[in-house]
């Protein structure tokens, strides 16, 4: 449920998109390839850490074909620093057989298609659509969820929820809004000890309150 009136959520939203108008992601990317392994690769891992990872792994595999064609013990080797490496080196490779297989080597642009590679759920599919193409999406990770929560603006108790509460809280400008959210989450409203000096909407903040209930 969507608990901001739509005055409070109109100026939460102004004072976001002052901040972060035309932020993008802080994944390193040159194309949709290198852009989608990245943020399948991002799940519950930093950016700064797929960063570090990602340039060797894209020297050796440039593009879809060759990551199709990859050994699966030379990708974990690779990518061996990031959480759940195993699993994502799996996924990355069966991702690329199936866009090489299905889609001549091109990667889809449509959510639908999206979702159905390996490796690529409904978060990823938002963040890539955001990122590459501007779409009017939102995608909830952890700074997103921690940031609306502590903001007072929904009090949905999954993920999913929360995406549906801000798409009807917001409605527009969500591609933008989404990458407020990270980047304050990332930065300001950071898990232990955010910086409430730096906050540009103290006044919406409920986590005082959150917090002293648990």
């Amino acid at each position: 449920m969507v608990l901001r009136t739509p005055r409070e959520l109109e100026e939460i939203k102004k004072r976001f998109l002052e901040h972060y108008k035309g932020s993008k992601t802080e994944l390193k990317y040159k194309n949709d390839y290198e852009l989608l392994v990245d943020i399948i690769l991002s799940a519950q891992c930093t950016d700064k850490r797929v960063n570090m990872i990602t340039p060797e792994l894209f020297r050796k595999y440039p593009n879809i074909e060759s990551l199709a064609c990859a050994e699966l013990e030379d990708v974990k080797d690779i990518i061996k620093s990031c959480s759940f490496f195993n699993n994502k080196a799996k996924n990355i490779i069966e991702m690329a057989k199936k866009v090489r297989d299905e889609y001549k080597g091109i990667i889809p642009h449509e959510y639908s298609k999206l979702i159905k590679l390996p490796g690529v759920g409904n978060k990823t599919a938002n963040v890539f659509l955001i990122e590459l193409e501007g779409a009017n999406r939102m995608a909830v990770d952890t700074h997103v969820f921690r940031v609306v929560h502590r903001l007072g603006i929904t009090d949905a108790k999954t993920v999913q929820e929360t995406e549906k509460d801000l798409i009807k809280a917001f409605k527009t400008d969500l591609n933008e809004l989404h990458q407020g959210f990270v980047l304050f989450g990332r930065y300001i409203c950071t898990a232990k000890n955010p910086k409430c000096e730096k906050c540009f909407v103290p006044e919406f903040c409920v986590s005082k309150e959150v917090f002293k209930a648990r």
